[in-house]
């Protein structure tokens, strides 16, 4: 049982609440029930969870950790302790992970965290096959907001990251959607071809006019035109339920 938030182990974990720190160490947090089952079902490599409820994380057998609200309130990125934190070893996908990918979502430069945590979850229950984070300026997939708000569905599917144009070669075989406010053609009457790639810009400037250029189609949702636009994780919804289901 550890109770000191000045233990080294203690101290190790806090610091995996910064993203260098998680680069370095390739793990992250993971911060309730839902995340440590979800993760301990799917394979990924827990080290270790502290947690008041010894009983409940049983399943992990001696990485439990027995500890205090005072520890959990430290290793823990939220407002209110969750009864366990742990720490997990990332899961690193590369673009031969691809390679048998149908149907794929692409997200340019996201930064917001809980939209690319609902994202994912969203792409995983609409059938896609991978993400790809393209850009330099993309959220840590590992954030613990962003593993948070996916549920549990962060290593369900490949997530690879890609910052140079030239590493999307993999898809020129693809139908390439662009979706974009301007296009001319609705939602409601996009016709599928596999394998597709269906492409998103970031919520403040959209997709780049590389992305444009290398897209074989446009595509818009169909709204009232008193809306201007939809957030983004609301928008990549209702495009991949008409086109991946």
């Amino acid at each position: 049982m550890i109770t000191s938030i000045n233990n080294d182990l203690v101290k190790e974990t806090v610091k995996l609440q910064q993203k260098k720190y998680r680069d370095k160490e390739n793990k992250f947090l993971l911060e309730g029930y839902k995340s440590i089952e979800e993760a301990f079902n799917a394979g990924v490599e827990i080290e270790y969870v502290f947690t008041s409820d010894e009983k409940k994380y049983s399943f992990l057998g001696e990485k439990v950790i027995l500890t205090t609200e005072a520890v959990l309130k430290k290793v823990s990125t939220t407002d209110s302790a969750p009864d366990a934190v742990g720490v997990a070893v990332k899961k690193n996908y590369t673009v031969d992970d691809l390679k048998d990918a149908k149907k794929v979502v692409l997200l340019e430069n996201i930064k917001d965290l809980g939209n690319l945590g609902t994202i994912l979850r969203t792409s995983v229950a609409f059938g896609a096959d991978a993400v790809v984070l393209y850009g330099r300026e993309c959220a840590d997939l590992y954030n613990p907001k962003c593993v948070r708000s996916s549920v549990g569905n962060l290593w369900k599917i490949p997530v690879v990251y890609i910052e140079d144009f030239s590493e999307l070669n993999v898809f020129n075989a693809f139908e390439r959607a662009a979706t974009l406010p301007r296009a001319k053609q609705y939602l409601k009457d996009f016709k599928v071809t596999e394998p597709i790639l269906v492409m998103f810009g970031s919520e403040a400037d959209g997709l780049s006019d590389e992305l444009i250029s290398f897209a074989t189609k446009e595509v818009k949702i169909e709204m009232a035109s008193t809306v201007e636009s939809l957030n983004l994780s609301v928008s990549c919804a209702v495009v991949l339920y008409k086109l991946f289901l």
